[in-house]
């Protein structure tokens, strides 16, 4: 297996290049802050990133803790890639990444200056100290439900949806290039953690139901407000329908959709209750919400 490293300093884009250069130069794994990515998807580890210090994000980067260290071996014994890619941001850091996983140190060794311009740095230091930006290799469906940070670009992509502004076509591809790559924010970044308005909720339930307005009509909507295990209720009036119940459970799953993958809450439950039988369509709309 051929060994590559990819270094910078901290927060110089490495990450955010890391899907580009991965697929230009043909390497079919990355390790990347703890986490073991192989053509694409997350088949082993724990991001760094979702740790609450910096020293652990530390630790878990450099694979210190036995279990993980364990399950990523495994998975590279499992998966024999072909290429590797160990990012890191010295020389030192990628040889003892390597170690601890029982490769050999890189056959070749690649520098964020390498495939970045200056301006290129400036933009992504700007994203990492003044915006807290953080960068995973892979697509947010592919990270797990308790991340401790939160998802920075879904948020936006959502709403643009929204808004009619989607393209349509390849969905992995924007006119940026791959999108496979999640912006976060960790927990342990300086700017505090991430809340949610409960009107953003009301927001979400109220876009989705949209397309469902020929046999629904939201009356109410309440959450927890809770980060972890979230609970959703949306009273509905009804069309007197034999496809009502379908409509109702199309709902139900087109919001936990929604909101799972626009954060990164537990999502306990979306409970969606008929309050109110409509006779008809005109009746269904007539009466005044609640």
């Amino acid at each position: 297996m051929k060994i590559v490293s990819f270094t910078g300093k901290s927060g110089t884009g490495k990450s955010y290049q890391a899907t580009q250069l991965a697929q230009s130069r043909g390497f079919d794994a990355i390790i990347d802050d703890g986490l073991l990515i192989y053509k694409g998807q997350i088949v082993a580890g724990t991001s760094a990133k979702k740790c609450a210090s910096k020293a652990a994000a530390m630790r878990t980067a450099l694979f210190n803790y036995d279990d993980h260290r364990d399950e990523v071996i495994s998975a590279i014994v499992r998966y024999k890639p072909e290429s590797l890619m160990i990012i890191g941001t010295s020389d030192k850091m990628t040889n003892i990444i390597a170690s601890q996983l029982g490769l050999h140190e890189p056959d070749e060794r690649i520098y964020i200056e390498d495939v970045t311009t200056e301006e290129d740095r400036a933009l992504a230091a700007h994203h990492r100290n003044d915006e807290g930006q953080h960068v995973i290799p892979a697509p947010v469906g592919q990270l797990r439900r308790d991340f401790a940070g939160y998802f920075m670009n879904p948020l936006k992509m959502f709403w643009d949806k929204a808004i009619g502004n989607a393209v349509s076509g390849d969905p992995g591809k924007d006119d940026d290039g791959p999108t496979d790559r999640t912006v976060v924010r960790p927990q342990f970044s300086y700017f505090g953690t991430f809340t949610i308005s409960e009107q953003v909720i009301r927001d979400i339930i109220r876009i989705a139901a949209e397309k469902y307005s020929d046999k629904l009509v939201v009356a109410n909507r309440m959450s927890n407000g809770k980060q972890h295990n979230m609970s959703v209720t949306i009273d509905v009036r009804a069309l007197k329908d034999p496809g009502t119940i379908d409509s109702c459970v199309a709902l139900q799953n087109d919001v936990y959709q929604a909101i799972a993958n626009m954060t990164a809450f537990t999502i306990d439950s979306v409970n969606v209750r008929i309050s109110d039988i409509a006779r008809d369509y005109d009746d269904l709309h007539s009466r005044k919400l609640h």
